[in-house]
């Protein structure tokens, strides 16, 4: 496939040049179409029955497959989520930290992580974003660190992994602005999250957690969907695998419109994104004062002299460039896709 048949399929981008994919990825047509199969039938069909559950099951099912492989788990370490958040609130509950524990992240966090943090009545320890900071945070009473792969702020790779074997702790990874911009292996990590929405361009509040011991994690916040039987007191036998965490029903056109968008992009999106970051980060410095240094993932942010990132986004949104602000910060930030064109940065650099 091509590089214009393969971005053919995104039609947003015949009306602007989108670069925003770090808050919501650019759907295909052919996501939007499985969406749209599903809501009929359901309008025309009805939501009920045993072979309408059984179907619903199966997309569950297949989602969790699929998400697996992208990510290097099979699907038994998999559980469905509405987000990211949904992810970091269920590890934070179910590892029942205390007052005296403490748990490391860094100061370029998203509140999706530490909105978690602040609630799990652990003590939250805030490093700087470097390794050698991060580690020189950990103390006796550290019990985990709760970092993003790629930092949504600047876009810097973190060697979560690393830092994993060097602290010997277990890691909660935020990976919404990791997976589907960079290769992702979850393999080793303890826990590891997923967002559906941004670079895997699936519809809106899809999601997922990688857990490497599901029967090591309390299942903190039970639903019916993470239940295999359970009595009148309300005793219950949770699912197996990371299943028994999944907190909610998925709509049948989600599932199906998730597991078309894990299947739309092309086999070469990895070099691609790696191309339009690099283009994109030489084109704008010549512009403007590129924060994200070279080498990382899909995001590039950068400051604007005598603008302020709001009214830089405000300004190149008229003239249909999409872009980003990031609060508590003076950084505007361009997501480059596979889909993103160098045709694409050349407009964005020119409306600077």
């Amino acid at each position: 496939m091509t590089f214009e048949e393969a971005r053919a399929r995104l039609p947003m981008l015949e009306r602007v040049v989108y670069l925003n994919a770090g808050t919501f990825g650019p759907l295909a047509r052919e996501t939007a179409d499985a969406v749209a199969v599903e809501q009929r039938h359901d309008l025309e069909q009805g939501r009920f029955g045993k072979e309408w559950f059984e179907r619903v099951l199966a997309l569950r099912e297949e989602a969790r497959a699929e998400i697996g492989a992208l990510v290097g788990v099979g699907a038994e370490h998999v559980a469905l989520t509405s987000s990211t958040t949904d992810g970091c609130n269920i590890v934070l509950a179910g590892l029942d930290l205390k007052p005296d524990d403490e748990v490391v992240t860094t100061t370029d966090e998203h509140f999706g992580l530490l909105g978690p943090l602040h609630a799990s009545g652990a003590r939250v320890v805030v490093s700087a974003p470097d390794p050698d900071a991060i580690l020189a945070a950990v103390t006796p009473r550290t019990r985990l660190l709760a970092l993003s792969h790629v930092l949504w702020t600047t876009g810097v790779v973190l060697p979560v992994e690393e830092l994993k074997e060097r602290s010997g702790l277990p890691v909660l990874v935020d990976g919404a602005q990791s997976v589907g911009a960079l290769p992702v292996d979850a393999s080793r990590a303890d826990f590891y999250t997923v967002s559906g929405q941004k670079w895997l361009c699936g519809p809106d509040a899809t999601g997922a957690l990688v857990v490497a011991e599901p029967e090591r994690l309390r299942v903190a916040a039970p639903s019916y969907f993470g239940q295999a039987a359970y009595e009148p007191t309300g005793d219950f036998e949770p699912r197996p695998g990371a299943a028994r965490f999944e907190p909610s029903w998925h709509a049948s056109g989600s599932l199906a419109g998730l597991l078309t968008a894990l299947r739309v992009p092309p086999s070469w999106r990895w070099e691609r994104v790696s191309q339009a970051v690099a283009y994109c980060r030489e084109r704008l410095s010549e512009r403007v004062e590129v924060v994200t240094p070279a080498g990382q993932a899909g995001l590039v942010s950068f400051r604007v002299e005598g603008e302020t990132p709001v009214e830089v986004t405000a300004r190149l949104a008229q003239v249909g460039v999409v872009v980003r602000d990031i609060p508590h910060t003076d950084f505007v930030r361009a997501s480059c896709g596979w889909w993103t064109s160098d045709e694409d940065v050349d407009r964005l650099v020119a409306s600077l």
